[in-house]
């Protein structure tokens, strides 16, 4: 690039980034309100989606446990004392506070346990792949028998202990020194009124991953368990959460039957009629299968008119697709940041799935140079989107224009059938890069945004 070019680009970004300061102090992230002052749980703890935040602040507001009595504000450090709380209070508003590493996978007194205290029936991963290695088993069925059974008594062995379920007028946030939920897989399901914050998620492993030698030209691993999933609930605010696969990513996974022993399914799922959702200002990074918004082109009847939800002031870091995928609902995201950096894998961004209507406007993009910018958009089904606004590695970019242009067979239509209200701070998506970078992700939630 000639230097005049360069130097007349980096003014103009310049103007935009000071217009878009200005625009920082005048119209600041929404401030979350504090009902009323309490003695127990304060400021951060009490807050409240703020008005206008997105799908979550339709039909009604969402205040979590915003209006606790002192006798349901908990603090907890170990998975018992998580499900005890939640168990203790049922429905009623109440807070509580995650301190310190609560394991999934651990005894009664939190002291994490590895796979092999869920084995039963004989399993071992040495006979299930001895069992069903192709050479044997052959690829043309799914695994039954003795060895499958075993595996299937295990998970659910596993399950009674990852899965935890979170009851109505819930707030879930994280206090002092980088609380973590670490190997657990929340479940938000048939509730409402539920706000979790401030905490960082990692690693919902799978100890027992069913081998499919039917999945895809080569077979598959598949996982169950997400960090996170919405489940036929409303009135959601998920805020200033980490998402993650920790320790354990699937990149450093061994390799069986050709193909990579997955043991992680999503990071954070909204599924199966769940509506009025808000997600905002999270990290979610280095994982494959991010973020379904529907899990079933067959799920119509449950999804239609539902899976109203709004994404905003997150940040996509190497994560490979789903980001999400899209199905039926009403999706807004704007002023998301998404990365891919060098090395890591890219399928692609948002997937544009069964009657989904998508608006995606407002979005920085900072990809390599590797990924082809017309991937950033996935066509499953045929449906309309909306995408204005967005820019790609500094440059704004018409995403459906790139992609039919880039991707033959894969025509996608434009207008999504609706425009977004319910938005607080829209931002220049030159700006978003550092905003999101300055206040994304657990550890950074405040009583004022």
């Amino acid at each position: 690039m000639p230097a005049r070019t360069r130097r007349t680009r980096t003014r103009a970004i310049a103007v935009v980034l000071g217009c878009a300061s200005l625009a920082l102090a005048m119209t600041a992230p929404a401030q979350a309100t504090t009902p009323h002052p309490h003695p127990h749980g304060t400021g951060v703890e009490r807050a409240v989606l703020p008005a206008g935040d997105g799908w979550a602040a339709a039909e009604g507001s969402t205040t979590g446990g915003a209006n606790a009595a002192p006798e349901h504000v908990y603090t907890v450090t170990n998975r018992a004392e998580l499900m005890a709380a939640f168990a203790a209070a049922g429905d009623a508003p109440k807070i509580v506070r995650i301190s310190g590493s609560v394991h999934g996978n651990s005894d009664a007194a939190g002291t994490p346990i590895g796979c092999e205290q869920y084995q039963t029936d004989g399993y071992t991963l040495e006979k299930y792949l001895a069992a069903y290695d192709p050479e044997v088993w052959g690829r043309d069925a799914v695994p039954s028998g003795p060895l499958e059974d075993a595996r299937v008594a295990s998970a659910k062995k596993q399950a009674a202990a990852v899965n935890i379920k979170v009851p109505s007028n819930t707030t879930l946030i994280g206090v002092g020194k980088s609380p973590k939920v670490i190997g657990a897989g929340l479940q938000v399901r048939d509730v409402s009124n539920v706000i979790i914050r401030n905490i960082t998620f990692e690693d919902t492993y799978d100890c027992f991953p069913q081998w499919d030698p039917t999945d895809g030209a080569g077979g598959a691993w598949n996982a169950e368990y997400d960090n996170l999933v919405v489940y036929g609930s409303r009135h959601v605010w998920v805020d200033h959460n980490t998402f993650s696969d920790g320790g354990r990513p699937d990149a450093d996974q061994p390799h069986y039957f050709g193909q990579v022993y997955q043991q992680h399914d999503g990071l954070f799922d909204i599924v199966r009629g769940a509506d009025l959702v808000t997600v905002s200002w999270n990290v979610l990074k280095d994982h494959d299968k991010t973020m379904l918004i529907g899990n079933s082109d067959g799920a119509g009847a449950s999804d239609r008119g539902k899976l109203r939800v709004t994404l905003h002031h997150n940040l996509f870091k190497d994560v490979k697709e789903r980001a999400p995928r899209v199905r039926f609902g009403q999706v807004d995201s704007y002023n998301n940041h998404f990365v891919a950096t060098t090395g890591s894998a890219y399928g692609y961004t948002y997937g544009i799935g069964a009657e989904s209507q998508l608006v995606a406007e407002h979005n920085a993009f900072t990809l390599t140079r590797e990924v082809d910018r017309a991937t950033i958009l996935k066509k499953w089904s045929e449906s309309s989107l909306t995408a204005g606004n967005n820019y790609v590695n500094g440059r704004k970019t018409d995403l459906i224009a790139v992609h039919n242009a880039g991707v033959p067979g894969e025509h996608l239509t434009e207008g999504a059938g609706w425009t977004p209200r319910l938005r607080t701070a829209v931002h220049h998506p030159l700006v978003v890069p550092v905003l999101v970078a300055l206040k994304a992700g657990a550890g950074k939630a405040a009583a004022g945004h």
